[in-house]
């Protein structure tokens, strides 16, 4: 007969004695519990003491926790939370060194468990924390101590970081500014930092103004990897916590002081391998550089700006300046007119006699302007070319510059996202955007001269323009997703990919599909799924057993903080727990939690989950809920929550998962992969069928025939 549902048999330890094995009663008081386990072991005073966990972060039992509790857990018996808050808060005021550091250790360790934050914030243990910060002049084992209890503390949100002092805030500033401080210091002062600036603006000035950008800079070129990564993290907060002109003026800054360069040197060419949290960090600075041009992109031209007006002129005087040269200004105004409207014809203006008209639609706006003035006066020759050659050729032949360059400018946009939030979780940055500067206009200049090469390989008329620009989407598109690490590898790659290499891949994905849709080959792509969609489910299995590194993430930033989870080989129970960062893929006894699968009850996706109600509902949060999936187990229905680093993992997850649980896989993965090994599976089927063609209908069967004489009788044979 299986136990009751409120009873979980459990053990509890204690230093010293014989382990308790006891039939936890989840009705029955805490505080009764912890009187039964004291008398066991004959100890007075039940309420100096509490339960805790004795694997993973060992946290404390409680009221409000107590339903977490499995059946086979570990349970250890210790001082109480109120009892540890209140000797580490003397501890930490102690005359003793080594008394006082070692209280800070065991702090900053339990600090971790939300009931002691709270037993030791209700103490007032941070104006001590603060105390020690403000007064004293350690800078090495014991200060780090002290910072890494007050990350931890304020992790609990209990207390608001606008509650900091001044005195605090410029000494944690100090410790980043100061050269003769431990490496454990300053990246956790660099830490704190980051978590203040997105709270409240007045502690985002006062960030920005005490730790100046050549003094992250300086960070940002340690070899300290770690250094390193935490002087990008506040880097990054204060660029997206600033507003859109200081985002501008700092970004212009940075680019002053070769920030680019060095990234593309020393980071993303280092030796060592590029972490996921830098990874995310590069492509938030892409993603903010980039939206830079946001504003020029969703500016309609104003054809009563001078300024607007003279960039427009430029392109035609740039490109027609020996015919300019003629005295025009003998010309009467008509006549002028009439010879303006024809240049801008032959530049490519669907509007030539008032050609600011084409630039009115936002976007691409005055971000398509910028890019043909930057075109022409940094490619002088390539943009006279450009334009003299369409204008030799027939009105219906020529490729229309201006027309061209303004829907080039908005596929870009689409392509690298421009004006779009970035992604809480994103790490898909482009090395050659460190390898450039102005990257969106030299991009622009490469592409802009491919639509003329493309335009020409395809012989194209006005009528085909909406194609032309198609091939060229799917060129850009194509040669981006090899990740070429410069522009110039771009260019290369991007040309090779010429029209009729575009008509081969094209050609090649119609045979395929039009072989797959004959009947006796859907007949056997159905005999052949069963086979392989076990394939990929045993490819799950295997993913799951091999674990991933998930991140916690919160509503307020991005956190450090991981957590591992894998399956066990038998695929009967899934373990997980923290690790530290640097950590690939920890062995699976050092995950100290468990949930049996045949616990697991269902699975959820996106917004069911428990994690995303919680959070807000903005852009930003869109990516989170594509990557969020949660596990419901046990009779209590209690969720594990996760967020995938990518969409790949998102996919293999929810499909591993849905194995376990008996369901089918319903990712987009699954179809792809499916996809994949029935293209390869037919294709050696079929191998001695190449260049045959098969029938839609099987040969018909011929007709019995009219005797069955021809058949040899062996009996007659023996006699």
């Amino acid at each position: 007969m299986p136990p009751p549902k409120d009873v979980v048999k459990i053990a509890i330890q204690m230093v010293g004695a014989i382990p308790q094995l006891i039939d936890l009663q989840q009705t029955k008081p805490l505080a009764s519990v912890l009187k039964d386990v004291c008398d066991a072991w004959s100890l007075p005073n039940a309420e100096r003491y509490a339960l805790q966990y004795v694997d993973g972060r060992q946290t404390y039992i409680t009221e409000s926790n107590r339903g977490e509790i499995k059946n086979g857990s570990i349970l250890r018996l210790t001082t109480s939370p109120d009892q540890e808050a209140e000797q580490l808060y003397s501890g930490i005021q102690s005359n003793n060194s080594d008394v006082k550091t070692d209280s800070l250790k065991k702090l900053a360790s339990l600090s971790q468990d939300v009931t002691f934050a709270q037993e030791f914030i209700n103490r007032n243990g941070l104006k001590q924390i603060f105390y020690i910060v403000e007064e004293g002049n350690d800078t090495g084992e014991m200060l780090a101590h002290t910072l890494k209890a007050f990350m931890e503390l304020m992790e609990h949100d209990f207390v608001s970081w606008e509650t900091l002092s001044a005195a605090f805030i410029k000494k944690i500033v100090s410790y980043v500014n100061m050269n003769a401080v431990d490496a454990s210091v300053q990246q956790l002062s660099l830490s704190i930092l980051e978590n203040m600036v997105p709270t409240s603006r007045l502690l985002f000035d006062l960030v920005k103004k005490e730790v100046t950008l050549d003094r992250l800079l300086t960070h940002l070129q340690v070899t300290n990897a770690q250094l390193q990564l935490k002087a990008m993290a506040l880097l990054i907060a204060l660029l997206l916590a600033a507003t859109d002109a200081e985002r501008r003026d700092m970004m212009d800054y940075l680019r002053e002081k070769n920030i680019r360069q060095f990234i593309h040197k020393n980071i993303i060419h280092s030796s060592e391998p590029l972490g996921d949290e830098m990874a995310h960090y590069l492509y938030v600075l892409q993603s903010v550089s980039l939206n830079l041009c946001e504003r020029r992109m969703r500016t309609s031209m104003d054809p009563y700006s001078q300024e607007q007006r003279e960039l427009l002129q430029s392109l035609r005087q740039t490109a027609f300046e020996s015919e300019s040269e003629s005295p025009a200004s003998n010309f009467s105004t008509e006549r002028r007119r009439s010879l303006c409207a024809k240049e801008f014809r032959k530049l490519g203006f669907v509007n030539n006699s008032n050609p600011a008209e084409d630039l009115r639609r936002a976007p691409p706006g005055l971000l398509a302007l910028d890019n043909m003035v930057y075109f022409s006066r940094h490619t002088p020759n390539a943009y006279s070319r450009f334009v003299l050659e369409n204008s030799s050729r027939e009105d219906k032949h020529e490729c229309p510059f201006a027309r061209s360059s303004i829907q080039l400018t908005l596929i870009l946009c689409e392509i690298l996202h421009v004006g779009e939030p970035c992604s809480e979780t994103a790490q898909a940055f482009y090395p050659m955007f460190f390898g450039q500067d102005h990257f969106f206009e030299e991009l622009f200049c490469i592409c802009i001269q491919l639509v003329n090469k493309t335009w020409k390989e395809m012989r194209a008329t006005q009528e085909d323009f909406d194609k032309v620009l198609q091939v060229v989407r799917e060129q850009i598109t194509r040669t981006l997703s090899l990740k070429p690490t410069s522009l110039e590898l771009f260019k290369t790659r991007v040309n090779a990919l010429n029209y009729s290499e575009i008509l081969k891949l094209r050609q090649t994905e119609r045979l395929h599909q039009e072989e797959t849709l004959a009947v006796p080959v859907l007949e056997l792509r159905e005999r052949l799924k069963p086979e392989l969609l076990e394939l990929i489910r045993q490819q799950r299995l295997l993913h799951l057993c091999e674990g991933t590194l998930f991140r916690k993430i919160s509503s307020r930033r991005r956190q450090d903080k991981l957590w591992y989870c894998r399956l066990s080989p038998n695929h009967k129970v899934l373990h997980y727990g923290d690790v530290e960062e640097g950590v690939r893929s920890p062995p699976i006894e050092s995950l100290p939690e468990k949930i049996p699968v045949a616990d697991m009850k269902m699975l959820l996706v996106g917004k069911e989950c428990p994690h995303t109600k919680e959070k807000s509902s903005g852009k930003q949060n869109k990516d989170v809920l594509e990557l969020a999936f949660s596990i419901v187990y046990d009779v209590e229905e209690y969720c594990l929550n996760f967020v995938a680093p990518t969409r790949y993992e998102f996919c293999l997850w929810t499909d591993g998962l849905n194995v376990l649980l008996g369901k089918e896989m319903t990712s987009e993965r699954t179809q792809t992969d499916l996809d994949v090994l029935l293209s390869m599976e037919l294709k050696l089927r079929l191998l001695d069928l190449e260049n045959i063609s098969i029938p839609d209908t099987p040969p018909p069967v011929p007709k019995p025939p009219s005797n069955l004489n021809f058949c040899y009788d062996f009996s007659h044979a023996e006699q």
